[in-house]
């Protein structure tokens, strides 16, 4: 484990320990936790201020349940009621709780390096990165102690718990970076100083947030111009603004690409280009990705059959290859553990085939109108050709800006290019699906808007039959995800938002998406 004593976190963050704190009390870092409910016996608690909540009025709660030490913004009183006397509940206060978790956070790095090689593997992009996450830790495992985020940990408080459950043992550290804004993944990377780094794509994801596109690939670009020159960036060849991005590198450039031809060849390949991992006679079978891989200076080819559900993960499947690669696992191991993997984190297209028929897809983490159109298409190809009924229940896409109406209709239109079956859109804020549908020229019951997830469920029950498959996709904060688990099993009334009674200063941030 990785202690510090109570004294040591004062020092490092710049704070104070509130009166009658024993400067000695020692923490385990892992045992850090930023939700109450979650406390341990020996829990350091982190009181910080979230959307909904202030988790200083949750650190009692924090105490009773074995946290013996508090990284708060103030003192917090421990009397029960007016009439005792006052008293603090031990903790080290600080201007910024959140800032200090970095702290903590970039300590815990050093300490490991200082004991013992480390690896350190920033991933970023506007979709894919929990999947290939997953998938470069399932590749890497095998090799030595690895640790990667729990879900989507991804932001300036996700980061540092991830790292807080790295220990001195630790041989590779996998980061997802997320960012709402620009100069936020350049803040993560220099907490944990990757040594290698992917970037996935660049997207529309949070447009409304970072105001352009372009805005969104100067962020993603922050994590290869952190890399230091003898680092290595695995960029994606196919995605022109991940591409470009190769000028920022002082680290040499490795690409993943599932193009014919053009790689690592000639000035598209870049002066730092090394060739590219490279997907050869890509297909499907069922929905899931097949393909042979290549690595750039091996002459083999080596075939993966995905267990994931969807083309567009071929990009991931071939970053995960790539930094793997980097990282030192060798070609046949690399294919053979992405032949094994399926989904290891909730709602990326996890597909349940009830006993009745039907075939559920819940892939309702996160959406953008990139990850919109793959899971249709993928939905499209499970329909076989017409042989199966497809349903697509949809709900907003957030944080679009000036142009979610825009793609909001061109989603409903793109659902009927495709020959969805049924379209199902659900909630005020993603009716411009259809009306898109209905303008592209889906009629009578081919398009539906309903104004909730309880009518939505209340049609699919009514009218879903064997043979159907549904996709249910929206962004985390729309809740279709609750809906794609009733489906499967209709065991829960549907929530009524997101809100939990001890709310977002414990969830790591990263609930409310991180492009």
């Amino acid at each position: 484990m990785i202690d510090f004593s109570a004294a040591d976190i004062a020092e490092l963050c710049n704070g104070r320990l509130s009166a009658g704190t024993d400067p000695l009390i020692r923490i385990d870092v892992a045992l850090a936790v930023t939700d109450s409910r979650e406390a341990v016996d020996g829990s350091l608690y982190v009181a910080k201020a979230g959307e909904h909540a202030d988790g200083h009025d949750f650190t009692a709660s924090a105490f009773a349940a074995g946290a013996v030490l508090a990284l708060a913004e103030r003192d917090v009183s421990s009397a029960q009621d007016a009439d005792d006397a006052e008293t603090w509940f031990p903790a080290v206060v600080v201007a910024d709780a959140v800032l200090a978790m970095g702290v903590l956070a970039a300590e815990v790095v050093r300490r490991i390096r200082a004991h013992s090689p480390l690896t350190v593997i920033g991933i970023t992009g506007s979709a894919g990165k929990t999947t290939t996450k997953d998938l470069l830790a399932g590749i890497l495992a095998p090799l030595g102690g690895t640790v990667a985020p729990m879900g989507s940990y991804n932001g300036e408080v996700g980061v540092p718990l991830t790292v807080f459950r790295a220990v001195e043992t630790t041989r590779y550290l996998v980061i997802e970076m997320g960012a709402t804004k620009i100069g936020q993944i350049n803040y993560l990377a220099g907490l944990v100083n990757p040594d290698i780094g992917v970037v996935l794509c660049v997207g529309s994801a949070h447009a409304g947030e970072f105001g352009s596109i372009d805005n969104i690939a100067q962020a993603k670009g922050e994590l290869v111009a952190a890399l230091p020159s003898d680092g290595t960036a695995i960029l994606n060849f196919d995605d022109s603004r991940v591409r470009a991005m190769s000028t920022r590198a002082s680290a040499r450039v490795t690409w993943f690409t599932s193009a014919d031809a053009g790689v690592g060849h000639g000035p598209d390949a870049g002066a730092a280009g090394e060739g590219a991992v490279h997907a050869r006679n890509v297909r499907t079978t069922d929905g899931h990705p097949e393909f042979d891989l290549s690595f750039p200076g091996d002459p083999g080819t080596y075939p993966v059959k995905s267990q994931l559900l969807g083309l567009h993960h071929v990009a991931n499947l071939l970053a995960a290859a790539a930094a793997a690669h980097a990282a030192g696992a060798v070609p046949a191991d690399i294919a053979a553990s992405l032949t094994t993997q399926g989904a290891a984190s909730r709602y990326r297209m996890e597909r349940t085939d009830r006993a009745d028929g039907v075939t559920v897809i819940n892939d309702a983490y996160n959406a953008n109108p990139e990850s919109m159109r793959a899971a249709l298409r993928t939905l499209a190809e499970l329909g076989d050709g017409g042989n199966r009924r497809t349903w697509a229940v949809l709900g907003e896409m957030r944080e679009l800006g000036d142009s979610s109406v825009l793609e909001h209709d061109l989603v409903g239109r793109v659902a009927v290019r495709l020959n969805i079956s049924r379209l199902v859109v659900v909630g005020a804020a993603a009716r411009a699906m259809h009306v898109g549908a209905v303008m592209e020229g889906s009629w009578g019951k081919e398009s539906m808007f309903v104004p909730d997830a309880e009518a939505a469920f209340a049609v699919l029950e009514r009218e879903l039959a064997p043979g159907d498959v549904v996709l249910v996709k929206s962004s985390n904060g729309a809740g279709l995800r609750f809906l794609g688990d009733r489906l499967v099993a209709d065991r829960i009334a549907l929530p009524t938002s997101d809100a939990t009674a001890d709310p977002p200063q414990q969830t790591p941030g990263e609930r409310t998406q991180q492009a």
